[in-house]
């Protein structure tokens, strides 16, 4: 779209970010990152082509913080935030800017995913540095991967408030209105602190680069920049383990169907470090929304989906006692891109605590992944003997997914997968057994 076809809000956004940019220095700060890392998503963003998250606003305000001082800084964020909130309205507004979102969303929760994996990674190697210069060396890394995993929760949070909106607006029917006054931020900054590595101005669907989300949908590359994040220090291990595939899909049918079958109770006991832990995190979790800060508080849940799948029930329990029931939905959400899994064993500890809804429905939320990484997932559990568990997975998919999803997901390994996907459509019923043998015969996989 050229810029003379934008939406007026996102064009005045536009200029405004080039005046803004221009006072800069461009070989320094966070500027010099932006355009080391992604100058296509810079110069989309200053031609009016993109609008940039609230971070990469944020970011370039602390650029100018440090040239001019922090009360230039502070005047400058109360214009930069009614226009940058009029255009994403407007941005969003457009014909398929709905979808587009969801689009984005997706790149977003995949970004999300391969920063804890990155996280994860790094804190196994740390213990084997081999000298004090490897050891700093990995700690940048590490300050990177977390700052990643922060701001891709943090854009999920944006994006889904984004959509939300959208969504109110198509229920009730109402006109766009053109903002006015100051309306509340697009975007929750990070947590505060010490500044954290800056993300890419664009959320462009490309090809996928490895080593997290500040640049994310940016193309993938040969090697990291020697790029030091402003104010980075070491990050500690934590006990967070790696994400899972990311699902995808809004909402699943199938919840008039009978209850797929019995979970194994979870054996792992909570002692009274997790109990505490827990209770810390709850009290938190309520501190911050009291305070408003939403994106602190989402990226709070999503370190707790990662939590070992015994603590679920209790999470569930405290966050119930303190009305919590939204945050605990979201936890849930977050938990259902676990790896299948931890995936299982989270729905087997709320089975076992009477939690059978909860359970079934992380498993429904979880399938929605897309058919490949349904197959590769299911073909790890097996090829591991962990035939419960395969069983628990499909049972899930082949209610929430349609006869023609089923099939695909069989393409990787036909032989192993469809018996399996043939056995879980049998136990839901014959209707659903046969629709799934027709679609596998269309789809070549059967005689």
């Amino acid at each position: 779209m050229a810029v003379g076809q934008l939406p007026l809000r996102v064009q005045e956004f536009a200029n405004y970010l080039t005046s803004l940019h221009a006072g800069l220095d461009h070989g320094a700060g966070w500027c010099a990152v932006f355009w080391q890392r992604d100058p296509e998503g810079m110069r989309a963003c200053l031609d009016g082509r993109e609008v940039p998250p609230w971070d990469v606003v944020e970011a370039l305000l602390q650029d100018l913080a440090a040239e001019y001082g922090p009360e230039a800084a502070t005047a400058e964020e109360g214009r930069a935030r009614p226009l940058h909130a009029a255009a994403l309205l407007a941005y969003d507004t457009r014909p398929g800017g709905r979808d587009a979102l969801g689009d984005r969303l997706d790149v977003m929760l995949r970004e999300q995913r391969y920063a804890t994996e990155r996280l994860t990674e790094l804190r196994r190697l740390l213990p084997t540095a081999a000298s004090r210069e490897a050891a700093d060396a990995i700690h940048l890394d590490l300050a990177w991967a977390q700052d990643d995993r922060t701001r891709a929760a943090a854009r999920c949070a944006e994006i889904r408030r984004r959509m939300a909106e959208l969504d109110h607006r198509a229920q009730s029917d109402e006109p766009t209105p053109t903002p006015t006054g100051t309306p509340a931020p697009a975007h929750t900054p990070t947590p505060t602190g010490t500044p954290a590595p800056p993300s890419a101005p664009a959320l462009k669907q490309r090809k996928r680069r490895r080593g997290g989300a500040r640049f994310a949908g940016a193309e993938e590359e040969a090697a990291e920049p020697a790029v030091v994040p402003p104010g980075a220090v070491p990050v500690t291990a934590d006990p967070t383990p790696a994400a899972g595939p990311t699902p995808r899909g809004a909402r699943f049918a199938g919840a008039g169907e009978k209850p797929g079958p019995a979970l194994r109770p979870q054996a792992e006991v909570v002692d009274g470090a997790a109990r505490r832990e827990v209770a810390a995190m709850v009290e938190t979790l309520v501190r911050l929304r009291g305070e408003g800060r939403t994106g602190e508080a989402h990226v709070l849940l999503v370190e707790a989906a990662y939590w070992p799948a015994a603590r679920f029930p209790l999470l569930a329990a405290e966050m119930d006692r303190a009305g919590l029931g939204a945050d605990w939905a979201t936890l849930l959400w977050e938990a259902a891109s676990l790896p299948a899994g931890q995936l299982v064993a989270a729905a087997d500890a709320l089975a076992a605590a009477g939690r059978d809804a909860d359970g079934e429905r992380i498993l429904r939320q979880g399938v929605g992944r897309p058919a490949g990484e349904i197959a590769l997932a299911v073909l790890g559990l097996a090829h591991e003997g962990r035939q419960r568990e395969v069983r628990a997975l499909l049972d899930a998919y082949v209610r929430v997914r349609t006869p023609e999803e089923a099939a695909r997901s069989a393409g990787p390994e036909p032989q192993t997968l469809v018996p399996l996907l043939l056995e879980a459509a049998r136990g839901v019923s014959a209707e659903r057994h046969w629709d799934l043998v027709h679609a596998l015969r269309v789809a070549g996989l059967t005689a």
